[in-house]
């Protein structure tokens, strides 16, 4: 278990230490008398808004100082809001913003689809199954074997170039995430496969608008040359940004045991997640998915809300003997990437396998 600001307890002990319901029931009541769930339509339209008017000023920006080089000095700005962008289609995708799915599905739509060219389909398909089992092996997609490992046991199958990648993936992380950006938009129309009919068809006129939009806005506004040096730093700083905010989140975390026996809500969302300390700042460079915990305990919950619902969550694992893993930023960094390289630490002191 990593160094956290935790209640120290096995965190694998019999649920049930409130009688006469599940141990999450409590929780979900107090948070329920304090209007924790209830929505901020104000609060995320001032965001929206602001977010915008970020956004039309970055594009002014670029058809103004488009000839000049110095328009480069305008892609980490477009990285930072286009980060902000995502972090308001997330909290659509878990009808943070509006409980009515048609509005939520169009906003949604908006801010991933048509603004970052990233299928909103796609990332719910795959974030909503990540939350009912995070860090489970064989349920979570976000920790199946892929280019990073999680496990001895993920470890122990990699072969050539693969292999050399788990050996080093510590090291390799964060450069890898420069390459998230685009990553995701490939994987936007490569889901286009697996959606109906009717989705499809919408996601991806958007998915295409954003592209030509986006193309056009660049080779109008600027030579060629300069033109690809924009996107190629805009999406590297991009992924970087969204690497930096979900990095800290569940890796290094409890991994469940897929032979062992169901932990009940408040420990497989507890157990596996991982808060920041910080404040303002944090909280907005983030995106709020620094309250990792109380996201992951009540995933509707409006972002500006998930703070006053951290001490109460922490009061009921300290009284219940779970921990509840905090640390500093910079700490959450060290803590993930020392898992990942201790998963990678045999295929560094074993000789290379032979076919």
């Amino acid at each position: 278990m990593p160094q956290t600001a935790a209640i120290e307890a096995d965190p694998r002990a019999t649920p049930g230490s409130i009688s006469g319901g599940s141990e999450f029931t409590p929780l979900l009541r107090t948070v329920k008398s304090q209007d924790l769930l209830e929505r901020r339509y104000g609060w995320y339209a001032r965001r929206i808004a602001l977010n915008a008017l970020a956004l039309a000023a970055v594009v002014t920006g670029i058809v103004l100082a488009g000839g000049s080089w110095w328009t480069l000095l305008l892609a980490p700005l477009l990285a930072v809001f286009s980060a902000r962008t995502a972090f308001i289609g997330h909290d659509a995708g878990h009808s943070q913003i509006t409980g009515n799915k048609t509005a939520a599905r169009l906003i949604g739509l908006v801010h991933a689809n048509l603004l970052l060219g990233m299928s909103y389909s796609w990332w719910n398909h795959k974030h909503n199954r990540h939350h009912a089992n995070p860090n489970h092996i064989d349920k979570d997609p976000d920790v199946v074997a892929d280019v990073l490992v999680f496990t001895g046991e993920q470890a122990a199958d990699r072969k050539g170039f693969r292999r050399w990648l788990t050996r080093n993936q510590a090291w390799l992380f964060f450069p890898l995430t420069l390459l998230e950006g685009v990553a995701l938009k490939v994987q936007g129309f490569r889901d286009l496969r697996r959606q109906s009919p009717g989705e499809r068809s919408v996601e991806a006129v958007l998915l295409v608008s954003h592209v030509v939009g986006y193309a056009t806005l660049l080779l109008t506004s600027m030579s060629p040359g300069r033109a690809l040096a924009f996107a190629a730093l805009h999406h590297a700083l991009f992924g970087l940004h969204l690497g930096l905010s979900f990095a800290p989140n569940h890796k290094g975390m409890e991994m469940p045991d897929p032979s062992g026996e169901p932990w009940g809500h408040l420990r497989r969302q507890v157990l596996t997640s991982r808060n920041i300390r910080g404040g303002a700042v944090t909280d907005w460079f983030l995106g709020g998915l620094n309250y990792q915990i109380e996201h992951h305990l009540f995933p509707s919950m409006p972002r500006p809300h998930l703070r006053l619902a951290r001490p109460l969550v922490r009061a009921h694992c300290r009284e219940l003997g779970i921990p509840y893993a905090e640390t500093g930023l910079v700490d959450s960094y060290r803590q993930a990437l020392r898992h990942m390289h201790e998963v990678g630490e045999p295929l560094r002191t074993q000789p290379q396998r032979t076919e």
